[in-house]
């Protein structure tokens, strides 16, 4: 594991006034820090007072995605240079339009951006390009970011580790022999590597908290109906609701700021959340008085010794900060069947959109998912609403005694990449691909928003993500909490080493 450049930079991402800001445009001009080791609050600061321009910006980060994107692999389908360069060129000639203007963004595999295909990492997709944005790209445009491609992303976002048929796999930026995690892997990746300042992802079963963990930055899954669906290209807008869009960051700070753009109220989603998105760019406190409950294993899914040990030790920072700590959990025992029976419909409705004489072309499990996914009956559907009703009401007593549940973000450290998903944990053996991702999945049918933020590493040098999450609604509270931990164990100054070199 790498130090920060040097001890200036350290002590101003901590902070980020005026005085910090200064510190940090004279360690730029001194030579001491590149344009791509800034977050991107920094970037969007300096851009907006005009000390860098979107091209100095867009370019550092195609040169580092040139130098390091080969060995990596975490973004695909790439946009021509000298349409991007166009853009930046755009933005520098006009007063910044957005609270991303200028930076370089690369959307999720999964998400349509007008000009590139959407191959969703499958064979069975279209190569043709979008005749136009999908709601995250346009959300990103409108806030004056420039998109340069697509982040990697499994087959049809299954499964927490990123590799498909179409463009390979995605390796971790501390390791290249292990996952980067998924399915959001690539955009983890690509951050962690500093070839992107601030990255989208979806989540349904941990796909922004899970590559977050393995990569060392923060992911975001926003309270259910933060960021809106569409209903006209989404199936999931009421019954399963269970997939959200959100933010990932270097920085608890760059995960908000990028919150406050993807958030807010649409007209086709009647359950997006009307609170105003730019309370979520409003600067975080570093201290807290949060009342945190270390919940650890549930009692429900194995984790290894070390991960376990990690997590809980950067949970006690709480205390530091300002908060409590305690040890305890709310009765999740309902949870993983509410999940493995509403994301089956899901899968269920993918089976139906493609020809069954195409499945062989797609991998294993998610062809696996599909058939589990059509053995579902009414009464399955109805048992898992009556539990998820019971959670509800389990999750709000929770939270009226603590603030904050703190577990694992992944029960394990990133694995070797020629695994699809550890077989075993401790040596107790995983009955499926979801089982070891339990820590995840567990969470997803409270609604409630759940955060990764690094933790720490492993002796082997692998980053461990502790997951943190609060009730139905209070993202911002969550941030607020994550931020003071962040400021007491500050794991995100560390720099991979492939970027050092």
């Amino acid at each position: 594991m790498a130090a920060p450049r040097c001890q200036t930079c350290i002590e101003a991402v901590e902070d980020h006034r005026l005085a910090s800001k200064l510190r940090l445009i004279e360690c730029w001009q001194d030579g001491l820090m590149e344009i791509v080791d800034h977050t991107a609050v920094e970037l969007a600061g300096l851009l907006r007072s005009r000390e860098l321009s979107a091209r100095d910006v867009l370019i550092a980060h195609l040169e580092r995605i040139d130098q390091v994107n080969p060995q990596i692999n975490a973004i695909v389908s790439m946009r021509d240079r000298a349409d991007v360069l166009a853009d930046a060129d755009a933005a520098d000639a006009q007063e910044p339009m957005g609270p991303l203007h200028g930076l370089p963004v690369a959307v999720k595999d999964l998400e349509d951006v007008s000009g590139l295909p959407t191959r969703a990492g499958s064979l069975v997709t279209s190569t043709r390009p979008a005749a136009a944005d999908g709601f995250i790209a346009a959300q990103l445009r409108a806030a004056g970011a420039i998109i340069i491609g697509k982040t990697n992303t499994p087959e049809f976002g299954t499964g927490s580790h990123t590799f498909n048929e179409v463009f390979g796999v995605t390796r971790n930026p501390w390791d290249p022999s292990k996952s980067a995690g998924g399915s959001s892997g690539g955009a983890a990746a690509a951050l962690a590597s500093r070839m992107l300042p601030i990255a989208d992802g979806s989540d349904l079963g941990g796909s922004l908290r899970n590559p977050a963990a393995f990569c060392n930055v923060v992911g975001l899954r926003p309270t259910i109906g933060r960021v809106a669906l569409s209903a006209a290209t989404s199936t999931s807008t009421h019954l399963m609701r269970l997939s959200m869009r959100g933010p990932m960051g270097r920085t608890v700070a760059d995960t908000a700021l990028l919150l406050s753009v993807l958030a807010g109220p649409q007209a086709d989603d009647p359950l997006s959340l009307a609170d105003e998105p730019a309370t979520f760019s409003a600067p975080l406190s570093t201290t807290t008085s949060a009342r945190l409950a270390w919940g650890g294993d549930l009692g429900l899914f194995t984790a290894e010794a070390e991960v376990l040990g990690l997590c809980r030790q950067a949970a006690k920072q709480i205390a530091a900060a300002g908060g409590t700590f305690s040890e305890a959990a709310p009765d999740l025992s309902g949870s993983m069947q509410i999940f493995r029976t509403l994301r089956g419909l899901a899968y269920r409705q993918l089976g139906q959109a493609i020809p069954r004489d195409r499945w062989r072309l797609m991998k294993a499990t998610v062809v696996e998912n599909i058939e589990f996914g059509q053995s579902i009956t009414v009464d399955d559907v109805l048992q898992a609403e009556a539990l998820r009703a019971q959670l509800h009401v389990e999750m709000t007593k929770f939270f009226d005694e603590y603030d904050v549940l703190a577990l694992p973000a992944a029960q394990v450290a990133p694995f070797p990449v020629e695994t699809e998903f550890p077989m075993e944990i401790d040596g107790i053996a995983m009955g499926d691909y979801l089982d070891w991702m339990t820590t995840c999945c567990i969470i997803t049918p409270t609604g409630c928003p759940a955060l990764s933020l690094p933790a720490g590493f492993t002796s082997a040098g692998l980053p461990v993500g502790l997951q943190l999450v609060a009730r139905v609604g209070n993202d911002r509270a969550l941030l607020e909490a994550a931020a003071a931990l962040e400021a007491a164990n500050p794991q995100y100054q560390h720099v991979p080493g492939l970027v050092m070199a």
